[in-house]
């Protein structure tokens, strides 16, 4: 059974209804609380790492593994990453996170641990690479979704997600026009708004926009139990 955790962001208050129902998800497999961090791109610094690890800490989380998709890994270190608790795929700039998955061979490992039921966090960027598709990334650097309909993303959700809906006026217009040409729902995200996927269900926290054939629906208007999830 899956288990998904999809933040637009982790930086706000907001946040923190996520955050306990990662750390419910945790308690529940009893495994423990070993967090690995997959950086979306270079961080020599590990800034950004850093962050994540305070801000995991909070909740007496360790985030305790950086891996670098651009560095050659023995057996030994893939070993290691799929023995956390959980994955942690971080935000940034999500074709080129992409990029790295497929070329480190990293897509399906990465697809087949969380459909082991094993705990996959994404943070925006991370998120998109749930669905099967990144198209609504395109909209964060000036494309239409139409042009990047890729299909080779992780493919573990029945939608597409976009987060950080509230940073510009013109994606909720966009993400519309977008959805009267794809059959696949989008769950649009504030920042402090989520998805939950377990127990077979999709779950949202705060108030994400489900957007459809040209229309926005709101969790109160829609059966989230008509999108069960259903492993291959």
């Amino acid at each position: 059974m899956l288990n998904l955790i999809l933040y637009s962001d982790q930086i706000f208050p907001d946040c923190s209804a996520i955050d306990r129902r990662l750390v419910e998800l945790l308690k529940a497999r009893g495994t423990g609380n070993r967090i690995a961090y997959v950086a979306s791109g270079p961080e020599p610094d590990r800034n950004f790492f850093l962050d994540a690890q305070s801000y995991y800490g909070r909740y007496d989380l360790d985030l305790a593994l950086f891996f670098d998709l651009d560095e050659p890994h023995s057996a030994e270190d893939i070993a290691a990453l799929f023995a956390c608790d959980a994955i942690h795929l971080a935000g940034g700039h999500t074709g080129s996170f992409l990029e790295r998955l497929r070329r480190s061979g990293m897509v399906q490992p990465m697809r087949d641990w969380a459909l082991s039921g094993s705990i996959l966090i994404g943070v925006s960027a991370g998120a998109i690479l749930m669905g099967m598709t990144i198209a609504t990334d395109a909209l964060f650097i000036g494309r239409k979704p139409e042009e990047i309909m890729h299909g080779d993303a992780l493919d573990l959700v029945p939608f597409e997600f976009f987060p950080h809906l509230n940073d510009e006026a013109t994606y909720l217009p966009d993400l519309l026009h977008y959805s009267t040409g794809t059959s696949t729902p989008i769950v649009a995200c504030n920042d402090g708004d989520g998805v939950v996927v377990a127990n077979g269900k999709v779950e949202c926290v705060g108030n994400p926009l489900w957007i459809c054939g040209g229309t926005v629906r709101t969790p109160d208007d829609i059966e989230l139990a008509d999108l069960s999830i259903s492993q291959p």
